[in-house]
């Protein structure tokens, strides 16, 4: 069993200098440059009440089912507080290099999301645009803050959470039932994925690097993951109400999310691990094996809630 000693952050970062080079080439020859403003319907668009004297908004106009609507209010408060994500990360890499270069073109990509979003929910009036900035006010003051502070742990959430986001994405466009609106969510989707490779396979360098490390930092956020939305006011709320849908819930989150990361990084099948390493591993798979508990027992409920309000109806 090999013991490898840990790596300070500064050290570690130097290190995998040449793979985040290498990675942001790969990006750069993967990705493919969108424009916000095709993926908006301008010509449905009308002036609201105000300056301009438009038309006051009403609760008859929002579109979509509830939980799609508020999937796609908290998307966009998520996309909203990039420059908390910026300074995050900045504070972990550094300002010059190639994981400075990396962290302005992700930020640059991340930057047309918030943009078409809201564009698109406020040319079509699908939510109350008052309530909608009031949220984004209240959100963006709050910022964000890691849960697990540092160079590998910021590394390690993003590569879960960054696919995250596109599962979530993804799905919530599909459940609005608007061709225009999946287009869009799916291509901000895509641009989630592709960051989620950069991040994955930065860290699966950090494993070769430094293993007992790496796999105690994978630990920590997947055990104490949490959306980058989660400190939006009422996010438990609506968060039940997306999982009830089936657009984000346990399931997705341990299946599509969790599992896909941990096998690209082949976390149970490493020799390499040292005593920290190890015991580490064996947290996560009890973990991981709870994750699959609770997501059947939510499932359960769920089948069983769907079952009332079928006979009701």
């Amino acid at each position: 069993m090999t013991v490898t000693p840990d790596l300070a952050d500064a050290d570690l970062m130097r290190q995998l200098e040449p793979v985040v080079e290498k990675e942001l080439s790969r990006h750069l020859g993967m990705v493919r440059d969108w424009y916000p403003h095709e993926y908006v319907p301008w010509s449905e668009g009308t002036d609201f009440e105000g300056p301009l004297e438009g038309r006051e908004w009403t609760e008859q106009e929002a579109r979509f089912s509830d939980a799609a609507r508020t999937s796609l209010i908290i998307n966009l408060l998520t996309e909203d507080n990039l420059p908390s994500y910026h300074t995050e990360i900045a504070a972990n890499v550094g300002t010059d290099g190639a994981w400075t270069a990396w962290l302005g073109r992700w930020t640059a990509e991340e930057a047309r999301h918030s943009a078409a979003i809201r564009d698109y929910l406020l040319v079509t009036r699908s939510v109350d645009p008052r309530a909608l900035e009031d949220a984004r006010m209240r959100h963006m003051e709050a910022g964000f803050q890691a849960i697990n502070p540092g160079f590998l742990a910021g590394l390690t959430y993003v590569s879960f959470q960054e696919l995250a986001t596109r599962v979530s994405h993804r799905n919530t466009g599909a459940a609005t039932g608007d061709p225009i609106a999946e287009q869009l969510m799916a291509r901000v989707a895509l641009d989630e994925n592709l960051h989620m490779l950069f991040y994955r396979n930065v860290i699966a360098a950090a494993f070769d690097l430094t293993p007992d490390q790496t796999m105690q930092a994978v630990l920590a956020s997947v055990r104490d993951f949490a959306m980058p939305g989660h400190s939006i006011d009422g996010f438990g709320r609506m968060a039940v109400q997306i999982a009830v849908e089936g657009i984000y819930d346990l399931r997705l989150h341990r299946d599509d999310v969790v599992m896909p990361v941990l096998r690209a990084w082949k976390v149970f099948e490493r020799e390499d691990f040292g005593p920290a390493g190890e015991q580490a591993r064996e947290e996560l798979a009890t973990i991981v094996a709870e994750l699959d508990t609770q997501a059947t027992r939510f499932e359960d409920k769920r089948a069983a809630l769907q079952a009332r309000m079928a006979a009701r109806a």
